[in-house]
């Protein structure tokens, strides 16, 4: 028992930046798009789970080791080896593609926090949430923040359980999980582009990269990467990003068997599907969902305002740093606030959190088959990474990834162009 004990105290240990980012991913604006693929299409898309895993854990693990290694995030590593209009396109598209997902999960937040409480307006729990995130940010110092967005990825939890709620069966699952259902219709291309484009996100790519420099060098001073590192920091990666397939297989199987069999199939944000859950599933089980969706909020916009101004400071030269007091980064915090206002704000100019989705969507599509192409670049390229190059298997798993991403990309487009 007490070998037992120990082993999981030092995986505990193990998780960080990997956990954090894999959990971060399944923000409000994620809950949302797997919501609508669960309502829509019932279990059809479940399989999706298998094949995001292995794309996504072999890039974030390629960020994770430019992290290590370059002792710089991503940005800062591109600014160093890259062309400046290449970082400088990254930036352009990056900020709005941001802001527009931190307003949309803060819009999901207020919502479902009004759904719990219906005589506080919707709105006011967003500025509360706001502020209270933007409070931690600034005066919270870096270890701190990572023990919280550790602890807050046991929310996540709660959607492995609310399946449990309600009667399954068990074959359809399985059939859906590993018998891949493909539509060529235009709804379902779309879906299984914002899964993709949900799960493999570029701002994914830069905080993964940072959080590994950073934690690393405040644990050791001197480091010097070896194995044991490398093989510490995959398992991070790898466990991080398969708790978040995890539980988007499983919002999608809560909302595949729920609401697609209660006759409920269209769903456009969180709070409808935290809603529509109640008299089909139970009270339990719609707190559940609500309660997740806030805790997942404040996971991910941390992470989401952090990358932003990670991004933005590395690209000037500016000083940086979660570690960092406001005064010794007075930027780098002025650039976090800035997003979360601007985030806030999208609910009083007229962008509807769906619409907010789907632009970041948009934009997230465009910069991610650029941005694979050159961490795969990067990973490869020894006079970077020394003899922490990319395997045989990493590069299969990037390539593959880059081709899917890249059509995802084109589907996506040619969406656009046919509905002008």
């Amino acid at each position: 028992m007490r070998k037992i004990s120990k082993k999981f105290i030092r995986f505990w240990k193990i998780l960080g930046p990997g956990l954090v980012t894999g959990a971060s991913d399944d923000d409000p604006s994620g809950i949302a798009t797997y919501s609508q693929a669960g309502a829509a299409y019932g279990l059809s898309t479940l399989w999706t789970a298998l094949i995001t895993f292995p794309l996504m854990a072999s890039i974030q693990e390629m960020c994770a080791r430019i992290g290590l290694v370059t002792s710089h995030g991503l940005a800062g590593t591109l600014k160093t080896n890259y062309s400046k209009p290449v970082l400088y396109l990254m930036l352009l598209f990056s900020f709005p593609a941001i802001v527009m997902n931190i307003g949309a999960d803060i819009a999901g937040m207020g919502a479902v926090g009004n759904l719990l409480f219906p005589s506080i307006h919707a709105i006011w729990f967003s500025v509360v949430f706001t502020t209270i995130l933007l409070g931690l940010i600034v005066y919270l110092p870096y270890q701190k923040i990572a023990a919280i967005l550790k602890y807050l990825c046991i929310f996540l939890l709660v959607y492995l359980v609310v399946p449990f709620l309600y009667k399954q069966d068990l074959v359809a699952v399985l059939k859906s999980t590993f018998i891949p259902t493909i539509r060529f219709d235009k709804n379902f291309i779309s879906i299984l582009v914002a899964i993709l484009g949900t799960t493999i996100s570029p701002y994914l790519f830069f905080w993964q990269a940072t959080m590994v420099s950073e934690d690393i060098l405040l644990k050791k001073k001197h480091l010097v990467v070896n194995k044991r590192i490398i093989s510490d920091m995959k398992q991070d990666v790898d466990f991080g990003m398969l708790f978040s397939n995890l539980v988007m297989f499983f919002i999608i199987l809560t909302t595949g068997t729920v609401l697609f069999n209660g006759g409920i199939h269209q769903i456009d944000t969180v709070e409808q599907a935290a809603q529509a859950l109640k008299p089909l599933a139970g009270n339990l089980a719609y707190l559940l969902f609500a309660v997740g969706v806030i805790g997942t909020g404040f996971l991910a916009i941390p992470v989401l305002s952090g990358s932003l101004s990670y991004i933005i400071t590395e690209t000037f030269g500016w000083e940086k740093g979660l570690d960092k007091k406001f005064n010794k980064a007075k930027a780098f915090y002025v650039i976090i606030a800035i997003s979360l206002i601007l985030g806030l704000s999208l609910n009083y100019i007229g962008i509807s959190p769906i619409k907010a989705l789907i632009y970041s969507a948009m934009l997230y599509g465009l910069t991610a088959p650029v941005l694979i192409a050159i961490i795969l670049h990067i990973s490869n390229n020894k006079k970077i990474m020394g003899k922490f190059t990319n395997g045989k298997i990493s590069n299969i798993l990037g390539f593959a990834t880059l081709v899917l991403m890249t059509v995802a990309v084109v589907v996506l487009v040619y969406f656009q162009i046919k509905d002008l």
